[in-house]
């Protein structure tokens, strides 16, 4: 059996930090954020570079598809209904589910039309017209709420599940499961060393891999807090339970319902729309107006009626700024709102959940959100590195990757323990994909642990200021 070469100068062992009540705690914390950023560090590399693909596709969809959003800007636009009208004479396909006018000058309007052959199911063929003329610019498949385009919606797929569907999703809700961990793990070791310990200057090795990773990771452990909350929120086990949880504490997303009341107005101009250019009763260029009316300000979408007893849908679509969500539903046949969702009236956890998915996919503060994301992206991407990096120079000169000693739990006193293992139970439950291979690491490790005992060779070291 080799021996551990003797540690450098720039390499000399840290003294431990003071004991104190929560010193027991800090062997486990060590070996826990160990072993799940070695073995989950590859699915949270996955999730870092495609995620910083990601935050740079709302500028590369800008330049790629150009000629499809914008125009030269005109003195005056066409209603809405010519423009609509002349989408569907290029496009008579499918039908219309969706109108979304020109946001601003310069760019185009996005007539969306579903169940179109060869368009999956859940995205739609967005129809681009040039406001002021009725010119067709293109037409692109379109999918989400943001208006995604292909190029988007393919990067977005690739960071959500790398092409693979539903079994892929596991890979990152994987990562945002144990991102938390990792980060906060870090945190409680980072802050448990001295002040001193952390000067990088004049440090070489391990020491200074150490010292980068550590505070690097501390600088940024908040930003990745809240990506793996937010990323969690619409995962698909620990998504449901934060769904579910939100529902009983009366705090999910409110709907608008666009129904409108029976008698002689039902179904009124429904006729209309047999043509397929979205016009029920009185017209999208009324309904558009009265939303206006209502302050609908903005970028806004325009929902046709879905049968004889449903109105029209205006909402806003803009993520740049947390209030532009409000919508209006409108009966067709007198062009009056008949209902009203502001979100200013959401519930306060509905409202938390919009804001953390758009800060989350980089929409709800444009290019300064989109480069928070990326800086967060590339420090992961290092912290990633580096600390590999160490597990490599930790074993050097014996074996690759010495591991860090085992038996740490079992000097952690019972009134810390038991509530410990209470709440990771429950957490277990709540994130399984956090709680299945956390249970499985501590199965294996107790049993690896008995075995080396009975041979006599237990590993677990005392220090508590190892690392």
């Amino acid at each position: 059996m080799s021996t551990a070469p003797s540690p450098t100068k720039d390499e000399a062992p840290a003294p431990a930090p003071a004991p104190g009540r929560w010193a027991p705690l800090r062997p486990l914390v060590l070996r826990l954020h160990f072993y799940a950023g070695l073995l989950v560090a590859p699915f949270l590399l996955a999730a870092a570079v495609t995620g910083l693909l990601y935050a740079g596709s709302f500028q590369a969809e800008e330049i790629v598809y150009r000629h499809e959003l914008t125009v030269p800007a005109g003195e005056r636009e066409l209603p809405v209904s010519a423009q609509v009208a002349a989408a569907r004479e290029a496009h008579p396909e499918g039908t219309v589910a969706a109108v979304r006018p020109a946001p601003e000058a310069g760019s185009t309007t996005r007539v969306l039309l579903s169940g179109v052959e060869g368009v999956d199911p859940d995205r739609t063929l967005a129809v681009f017209v040039n406001p002021y003329t009725g010119e067709i610019r293109g037409a692109l498949e379109q999918y989400g709420s943001t208006g995604a385009l292909p190029l988007r919606t393919w990067v977005d797929e690739l960071h959500r599940d790398l092409h693979l569907g539903g079994t892929g999703r596991l890979y990152s809700e994987l990562a945002a499961s144990w991102l938390w961990v990792i980060a906060g793990g870090g945190l409680v070791l980072w802050f448990s060393r001295r002040r001193a310990l952390r000067r990088l200057r004049g440090t070489g090795g391990r020491r200074r891999t150490l010292g980068l990773h550590g505070t690097v990771g501390a600088w940024t452990a908040a930003g990745f807090l809240f990506l793996s909350a937010t990323g969690l929120t619409w995962s698909t086990y620990a998504g449901g339970h934060i769904g579910d949880l939100r529902t009983s504490l009366g705090q999910a997303t409110p709907t608008l319902s666009a129904a409108v009341s029976g008698g002689e107005h039902a179904g009124h101009g429904a006729a209309a729309g047999a043509g397929g250019t979205g016009e029920h009763g009185v017209g999208l260029d009324r309904v558009l107006a009265t939303a206006r009316a209502e302050g609908l300000g903005g970028p806004v979408e325009i929902v046709p009626p879905a049968g004889e007893d449903s109105g029209y849908v205006v909402k806003q679509v803009r993520r740049e700024w947390p209030e532009k969500q409000d919508a209006v539903a409108v009966d067709p046949a007198t062009g009056e709102v008949t209902g009203e969702l502001r979100f200013a009236d959401y519930p306060v956890l509905a409202k938390l959940t919009r804001w953390g998915i758009d800060l989350h996919t980089g929409a709800l503060f444009g290019l300064a959100n989109q480069i928070a994301l990326a800086l967060l992206a590339l420090a992961l991407i290092l912290l990633i590195v580096w600390g590999y990096r160490m597990w490599w120079q930790r074993g050097r000169g014996t074996a690759f990757g010495r591991p860090v000693p085992r038996g740490a739990w079992a000097q952690v006193p019972p009134y810390l323990l038991v509530p410990a293992l209470a709440a990771i139970a429950v957490l277990g439950w709540f994130v399984p994909l956090l709680g299945i291979p956390l249970a499985a690491f501590v199965a294996v490790d107790v049993v690896l642990g008995e075995i080396a005992y009975r041979r006599g060779r237990r590993t677990y070291r005392s220090a508590p200021g190892a690392r």
